[in-house]
């Protein structure tokens, strides 16, 4: 279970499928936050920097003071070169996730032998292909593809996002994630979680983890709730 800090101009917010001007939930300080998510039983915390994951430029004061709340964190955000994601690492974080960089396949390589398990490459899918650049533009490759090249890269961990379900509360897409899972690889899932039915869903289709955020910041469970069905 990742409980979400998504974090635009120093607040966490919800944004409706990623857009930036869609704000629906203003969660306030990200630190106060992670406080309380390892209070109420987080064991991971999902941390992505928006203003990062816009300009490519992550904020790594961010990492290292949510990283202070004592569980590991997973980040993502902007991190499209090795420097990045050794800083992030230095910085705290047990986990960087890499987005549009991935795309790359030379980066992709180079990037599984140099870090192993602390990186995972976040598959952002819209419409069919992978979004990319902070899912302003799609790419030409479509999920499972990106997959593939995961899996014959050395990648050890996917985390999969559909990104037009991300913060609408409609449930997770069950077909998406099936089709990635062909890669073989361990996928965490993301965008669309609505109630702890989606969270039984998800699990059973074989998904080793999933992110929840507009379902615990909008009051449909508690983390406490969710972390007790994962047990």
């Amino acid at each position: 279970m990742y409980p979400a800090l998504d974090v635009l101009e120093g607040r966490v917010v919800r944004l409706l499928e990623g857009r930036r001007e869609r704000v629906t939930v203003e969660g306030g300080d990200p630190v106060a936050a992670a406080g309380r998510f390892v209070a109420d039983g987080a064991t991971w915390l999902h941390l992505v920097d928006l203003d990062g994951a816009f300009s490519g430029e992550p904020d790594l004061g961010l990492v290292a003071r949510v990283a202070a709340a004592g569980v590991p964190v997973q980040v993502g955000g902007g991190y499209r070169s090795l420097a990045l994601i050794d800083a992030a690492l230095a910085a705290g974080a047990a986990r960087v996730l890499v987005g549009t960089a991935a795309l790359d396949g030379r980066f992709l390589t180079m990037v599984a032998a140099r870090f192993g398990e602390a990186v995972a490459v976040a598959i952002d899918a819209r419409d069919g292909r992978v979004a990319m650049d902070g899912w302003t533009r799609s790419s030409r490759s479509t999920p499972l593809e990106l997959a593939g090249r995961c899996a014959e890269a050395g990648i050890q961990r996917l985390l999969v996002t559909s990104t037009r379900r991300d913060g609408t509360l409609s449930g997770p897409d069950l077909p998406l994630l099936q089709s990635v899972r062909e890669a073989g690889l361990p996928v965490v899932a993301a965008g669309g979680i609505a109630t702890l039915e989606d969270l039984r869903d998800v699990r059973e289709l074989g998904c080793e983890g999933v992110v929840t955020g507009s379902a615990i910041w909008r009051g449909r469970f508690s983390l406490a709730e969710a972390v007790a069905l994962q047990a």
